[in-house]
């Protein structure tokens, strides 16, 4: 068994996957180059990768759509590259699930230093739960549906759930009853390192309760573990 972390480099312009594929494999690592979404699915299908470097432009099916239809089955660390005026594409790249992106041009350097950072956090975070296969998943007197993104309280009332809210109980979900640092959980969430002394995750735990806590002052679901973080106590279970 090959210990060497595995990395798939996908980008249509082939002297930069050809490139990137040479300074990484000189590091230490194995690298497969893929020229698009066909290719890198195909190669995923013969052996899952510990990394994928994805390119955001590139014609036919962007790595917008790729980073999507990955993200809906698995939570393979992703690197976007990306364009200076993309802006727009790099944020949208974040909030589905993107781990880190680097601006092209870029320094080789550069991008081995966060391909190290992305595998150290993505080996030092907590499993998610096997049962977060299944589409809809009932907790205390809840019901969220992976797929539509639909949080439903057992009476049949419906609470519309933020971007950040729904990754947030998604995290807390796949990982029941385990107690979750901030940092850990802007990782899991967010996918980039933040300010140390970053509160959003204090701002978005406090208004997730507010929605589905019977008493966000006394909660039942999400308990606070001071000077830990936080963790989902109830019982989870799939439908």
């Amino acid at each position: 068994m090959n210990a060497q972390p595995h990395i798939i480099v996908v980008d249509d312009h082939r002297d930069i996957r050809d490139l990137v594929g040479k300074y990484l494999s000189q590091h230490g690592y194995r690298v497969s180059v893929a020229d698009g979404g066909p290719s890198l699915r195909t190669m995923m299908q013969a052996a899952a990768p510990d990394l994928i470097i994805l390119d955001i432009m590139m014609p036919g099916e962007d790595g917008l759509a790729v980073c999507r239809q990955i993200r809906a089955t698995n939570q393979l660390p992703i690197i976007f590259l990306t364009a200076m005026a993309e802006d727009t594409d790099r944020i949208i790249g974040l909030e589905l699930g993107a781990d880190d992106y680097l601006i092209k041009p870029f320094n080789p350097r550069e991008l081995l230093a966060r391909v190290r950072a992305v595998l150290r956090r993505a080996t030092s975070l907590p499993h998610q739960s096997e049962m977060l296969r299944s589409e809809v998943i009932r907790f205390d007197r809840w019901q969220l549906n992976l797929g539509r993104r639909e949080l439903q309280r057992n009476d049949g009332v419906g609470i519309p759930l933020s971007t950040a809210e729904f990754r947030l109980l998604k995290v807390f979900l796949e990982r029941p009853r385990l107690v979750l640092t901030r940092d850990q959980l802007l990782d899991l969430t967010v996918g980039r390192s933040s300010h140390p002394f970053d509160r959003s995750i204090d701002n978005q735990v406090s208004r997730l309760r507010k929605k589905i806590e019977t008493d966000p002052k006394n909660p039942g679901i999400i308990q606070t573990h001071w000077g830990g973080g936080y963790s989902l106590v109830a019982e989870v279970e799939a439908l």
